[in-house]
Protein backbone atom coordinates (compact mmCIF):
# COMPACT_ATOMS: atom_id res chain seq x y z
CA UNK A 1 0.00 0.00 0.00
CA UNK A 2 1.15 3.38 -0.60
CA UNK A 3 0.42 4.39 3.04
CA UNK A 4 4.11 4.47 4.36
CA UNK A 5 4.97 7.98 4.05
CA UNK A 6 6.21 10.03 7.20
CA UNK A 7 5.45 13.25 8.97
CA UNK A 8 8.01 15.91 8.33
CA UNK A 9 9.41 16.38 11.74
CA UNK A 10 7.74 13.85 14.03
CA UNK A 11 7.12 14.69 17.83
CA UNK A 12 7.63 18.97 16.61
CA UNK A 13 4.43 19.16 14.79
CA UNK A 14 3.06 22.79 16.31
CA UNK A 15 -0.51 23.19 16.92
CA UNK A 16 -2.35 26.03 15.71
CA UNK A 17 -5.70 27.03 17.92
CA UNK A 18 -8.82 25.55 16.34
CA UNK A 19 -11.79 27.94 15.00
CA UNK A 20 -15.14 27.56 13.61
CA UNK A 21 -15.57 25.46 10.65
CA UNK A 22 -17.42 25.38 7.84
CA UNK A 23 -17.48 23.04 4.11
CA UNK A 24 -17.21 24.19 0.92
CA UNK A 25 -17.59 23.12 -2.94
CA UNK A 26 -15.62 25.57 -4.72
CA UNK A 27 -16.46 26.66 -8.55
CA UNK A 28 -13.97 27.46 -10.63
CA UNK A 29 -16.21 28.43 -13.17
CA UNK A 30 -17.43 26.72 -16.69
CA UNK A 31 -15.26 25.46 -18.98
CA UNK A 32 -14.23 22.52 -20.78
CA UNK A 33 -12.48 19.96 -19.53
CA UNK A 34 -10.33 18.28 -21.85
CA UNK A 35 -10.48 20.81 -24.02
CA UNK A 36 -8.88 20.38 -27.88
CA UNK A 37 -5.98 18.74 -25.90
CA UNK A 38 -4.90 15.19 -27.52
CA UNK A 39 -4.19 13.05 -25.34
CA UNK A 40 -4.19 8.94 -25.34
CA UNK A 41 -7.11 7.41 -25.75
CA UNK A 42 -6.64 5.71 -22.41
CA UNK A 43 -6.96 9.27 -20.36
CA UNK A 44 -9.95 10.20 -22.40
CA UNK A 45 -12.86 11.62 -20.15
CA UNK A 46 -16.21 13.46 -21.31
CA UNK A 47 -16.34 17.58 -21.50
CA UNK A 48 -17.34 18.87 -18.41
CA UNK A 49 -19.05 22.59 -19.85
CA UNK A 50 -20.83 23.17 -15.85
CA UNK A 51 -19.06 24.91 -13.37
CA UNK A 52 -16.99 23.33 -12.12
CA UNK A 53 -18.37 21.74 -8.16
CA UNK A 54 -17.50 17.81 -7.39
CA UNK A 55 -19.65 15.86 -5.11
CA UNK A 56 -17.18 15.81 -0.76
CA UNK A 57 -18.32 13.74 1.70
CA UNK A 58 -17.18 15.10 5.19
CA UNK A 59 -15.20 13.09 7.39
CA UNK A 60 -18.52 12.62 9.41
CA UNK A 61 -20.45 11.68 6.39
CA UNK A 62 -18.14 9.01 5.51
CA UNK A 63 -18.10 7.68 8.70
CA UNK A 64 -15.04 8.54 10.28
CA UNK A 65 -14.34 7.63 13.65
CA UNK A 66 -13.03 10.60 15.60
CA UNK A 67 -11.63 8.36 18.56
CA UNK A 68 -9.17 6.97 16.67
CA UNK A 69 -7.43 10.27 16.40
CA UNK A 70 -6.82 10.07 19.85
CA UNK A 71 -4.67 8.35 22.78
CA UNK A 72 -6.28 6.94 25.65
CA UNK A 73 -5.73 10.59 27.73
CA UNK A 74 -7.70 12.30 25.39
CA UNK A 75 -5.01 13.75 23.57
CA UNK A 76 -4.45 14.24 20.28
CA UNK A 77 -1.99 11.85 18.72
CA UNK A 78 -1.19 14.35 15.77
CA UNK A 79 -2.14 17.98 16.70
CA UNK A 80 -2.67 20.20 13.36
CA UNK A 81 -0.29 22.79 11.78
CA UNK A 82 -0.51 24.44 8.50
CA UNK A 83 1.33 25.90 6.71
CA UNK A 84 1.01 27.44 2.77
CA UNK A 85 0.24 25.51 -0.23
CA UNK A 86 2.91 25.41 -2.76
CA UNK A 87 2.46 22.10 -4.73
CA UNK A 88 -0.46 19.60 -5.59
CA UNK A 89 0.41 15.81 -5.74
CA UNK A 90 -1.48 12.93 -7.53
CA UNK A 91 -1.14 9.32 -5.71
CA UNK A 92 -3.27 6.02 -5.79
CA UNK A 93 -4.25 4.50 -2.69
CA UNK A 94 -3.11 1.04 -4.20
CA UNK A 95 -5.03 -0.60 -1.29
CA UNK A 96 -6.07 -3.70 -2.45
CA UNK A 97 -10.05 -2.89 -1.17
CA UNK A 98 -11.16 -3.00 -5.20
CA UNK A 99 -14.78 -4.34 -5.36
CA UNK A 100 -15.30 -2.83 -1.61
CA UNK A 101 -18.09 -0.42 -0.96
CA UNK A 102 -15.25 3.29 -1.58
CA UNK A 103 -16.88 4.74 1.88
CA UNK A 104 -15.83 1.20 3.78
CA UNK A 105 -12.42 1.72 2.05
CA UNK A 106 -11.57 5.50 2.99
CA UNK A 107 -12.27 3.98 6.54
CA UNK A 108 -10.10 0.85 6.33
CA UNK A 109 -7.10 3.54 4.92
CA UNK A 110 -8.27 5.83 7.84
CA UNK A 111 -7.60 3.01 10.33
CA UNK A 112 -4.58 1.85 9.11
CA UNK A 113 -2.80 5.18 9.32
CA UNK A 114 -4.15 6.27 12.49
CA UNK A 115 -2.90 3.52 14.29
CA UNK A 116 -0.04 4.28 13.31
CA UNK A 117 0.30 7.97 12.69
CA UNK A 118 -3.08 9.60 14.33
CA UNK A 119 -4.43 9.85 11.40
CA UNK A 120 -5.00 9.52 7.44
CA UNK A 121 -2.18 11.08 5.33
CA UNK A 122 -4.15 12.17 1.93
CA UNK A 123 -5.88 15.56 2.32
CA UNK A 124 -8.24 13.88 -0.12
CA UNK A 125 -9.74 10.84 -1.83
CA UNK A 126 -11.16 10.19 -4.77
CA UNK A 127 -13.12 6.64 -6.03
CA UNK A 128 -14.12 5.52 -9.11
CA UNK A 129 -17.26 7.30 -9.44
CA UNK A 130 -15.81 10.50 -9.02
CA UNK A 131 -16.81 11.14 -5.32
CA UNK A 132 -14.57 13.13 -3.63
CA UNK A 133 -14.00 12.18 0.49
CA UNK A 134 -12.40 14.96 3.49
CA UNK A 135 -9.22 13.24 4.31
CA UNK A 136 -6.70 14.57 6.99
CA UNK A 137 -8.18 16.60 10.14
CA UNK A 138 -8.12 20.18 9.82
CA UNK A 139 -9.66 21.75 13.17
CA UNK A 140 -13.25 23.27 13.35
CA UNK A 141 -13.47 25.71 10.93
CA UNK A 142 -12.44 26.81 6.95
CA UNK A 143 -13.01 24.25 4.22
CA UNK A 144 -11.75 20.66 4.09
CA UNK A 145 -7.20 20.54 4.36
CA UNK A 146 -7.30 23.74 5.42
CA UNK A 147 -7.51 26.19 8.95
CA UNK A 148 -9.81 29.54 9.04
CA UNK A 149 -6.72 31.48 7.32
CA UNK A 150 -6.79 29.34 4.13
CA UNK A 151 -3.55 27.48 5.32
CA UNK A 152 -3.18 23.66 4.28
CA UNK A 153 -3.33 21.11 7.57
CA UNK A 154 0.09 19.28 7.06
CA UNK A 155 -0.83 15.93 6.26
CA UNK A 156 1.01 12.39 5.54
CA UNK A 157 1.65 11.75 1.72
CA UNK A 158 5.57 12.00 0.91
CA UNK A 159 8.04 11.56 3.08
CA UNK A 160 9.87 14.91 4.26
CA UNK A 161 7.99 16.81 1.58
CA UNK A 162 4.24 17.02 3.26
CA UNK A 163 4.20 20.71 4.82
CA UNK A 164 2.63 22.84 2.02
CA UNK A 165 2.49 19.95 -0.19
CA UNK A 166 -1.60 18.68 -0.82
CA UNK A 167 -2.01 15.34 -1.07
CA UNK A 168 -4.80 13.79 -3.69
CA UNK A 169 -4.81 9.64 -4.08
CA UNK A 170 -7.49 8.47 -6.02
CA UNK A 171 -9.06 4.86 -4.20
CA UNK A 172 -7.28 1.70 -6.07
CA UNK A 173 -4.10 0.08 -7.68
CA UNK A 174 -3.81 2.33 -11.19
CA UNK A 175 -0.35 0.01 -12.19
CA UNK A 176 -2.33 -2.31 -14.43
CA UNK A 177 -5.39 0.00 -15.28
CA UNK A 178 -6.32 3.90 -15.95
CA UNK A 179 -8.48 6.41 -13.71
CA UNK A 180 -12.28 6.00 -14.72
CA UNK A 181 -13.59 9.48 -16.55
CA UNK A 182 -15.93 9.88 -13.41
CA UNK A 183 -12.59 9.55 -10.87
CA UNK A 184 -10.61 12.10 -13.80
CA UNK A 185 -13.01 14.65 -13.74
CA UNK A 186 -13.60 15.60 -10.34
CA UNK A 187 -9.57 15.24 -9.76
CA UNK A 188 -9.32 17.77 -12.59
CA UNK A 189 -11.98 20.42 -10.77
CA UNK A 190 -10.46 19.92 -7.10
CA UNK A 191 -6.92 20.26 -8.82
CA UNK A 192 -7.96 23.82 -10.64
CA UNK A 193 -10.20 24.70 -7.62
CA UNK A 194 -7.08 24.68 -5.02
CA UNK A 195 -4.53 25.93 -7.91
CA UNK A 196 -6.80 29.13 -8.29
CA UNK A 197 -7.40 29.29 -4.35
CA UNK A 198 -3.26 29.04 -3.66
CA UNK A 199 -2.32 31.28 -7.15
CA UNK A 200 -0.81 27.63 -8.01
CA UNK A 201 0.77 27.34 -11.57
CA UNK A 202 -0.02 23.76 -13.39
CA UNK A 203 2.37 24.10 -15.75
CA UNK A 204 4.97 25.58 -13.73
CA UNK A 205 7.97 24.22 -12.06
CA UNK A 206 8.72 25.06 -8.60
CA UNK A 207 11.36 25.09 -5.87
CA UNK A 208 9.64 23.91 -3.24
CA UNK A 209 11.21 24.48 0.65
CA UNK A 210 9.78 22.32 3.33
CA UNK A 211 8.75 25.03 6.39
CA UNK A 212 8.88 22.26 8.83
CA UNK A 213 12.09 21.46 7.65
CA UNK A 214 15.58 21.76 5.51
CA UNK A 215 14.40 19.30 2.82
CA UNK A 216 14.00 21.01 -0.79
CA UNK A 217 12.91 19.92 -4.01
CA UNK A 218 12.60 21.16 -7.82
CA UNK A 219 8.95 19.94 -9.17
CA UNK A 220 6.30 20.65 -11.15
CA UNK A 221 3.54 22.71 -9.22
CA UNK A 222 1.15 19.70 -10.44
CA UNK A 223 2.80 16.56 -9.56
CA UNK A 224 2.83 12.63 -8.76
CA UNK A 225 4.50 10.72 -5.69
CA UNK A 226 7.18 9.56 -7.85
CA UNK A 227 8.20 13.11 -8.89
CA UNK A 228 9.31 13.45 -5.14
CA UNK A 229 10.60 9.65 -4.44
CA UNK A 230 10.96 6.21 -6.23
CA UNK A 231 8.10 4.62 -6.53
CA UNK A 232 4.93 3.23 -8.71
CA UNK A 233 2.92 5.81 -6.93
CA UNK A 234 0.53 6.89 -8.63
CA UNK A 235 0.67 4.41 -11.28
CA UNK A 236 -0.34 5.56 -14.54
CA UNK A 237 -1.74 8.54 -13.53
CA UNK A 238 2.00 9.64 -14.35
CA UNK A 239 1.88 9.11 -17.87
CA UNK A 240 -1.56 11.16 -17.90
CA UNK A 241 -0.23 14.08 -15.61
CA UNK A 242 0.87 16.44 -18.81
CA UNK A 243 -2.76 16.23 -19.70
CA UNK A 244 -4.14 16.59 -16.26
CA UNK A 245 -1.94 19.98 -16.23
CA UNK A 246 -3.45 21.14 -19.23
CA UNK A 247 -7.26 20.37 -18.53
CA UNK A 248 -6.15 22.23 -14.80
CA UNK A 249 -4.96 25.38 -17.12
CA UNK A 250 -7.55 24.93 -19.31
CA UNK A 251 -10.45 24.58 -16.73
CA UNK A 252 -8.38 28.27 -14.68
CA UNK A 253 -8.48 29.66 -18.24
CA UNK A 254 -11.96 29.24 -18.74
Amino acid sequence: MELSDRHDLPGTRRPTPPVPRRLFLGAVGAAALLGATARPASAATSAATSAAAYPLLSRAQWGADEALRHGAGGTEIWPPAYYPVQTLTVHHTADGGDGLDPAARVRAIYREKAAKDGDIGYHYLIDDKGQVYEGRWSGTDGSPAHDGAGRLVTAAHIEKYNSGNVGIALLGTLTGQSATPAARISLARLLAELARRHGVDPLAEVLYRNPASTAVRTVPALSGHRDWASTACPGTLHTDLPYIRREVADLLAG
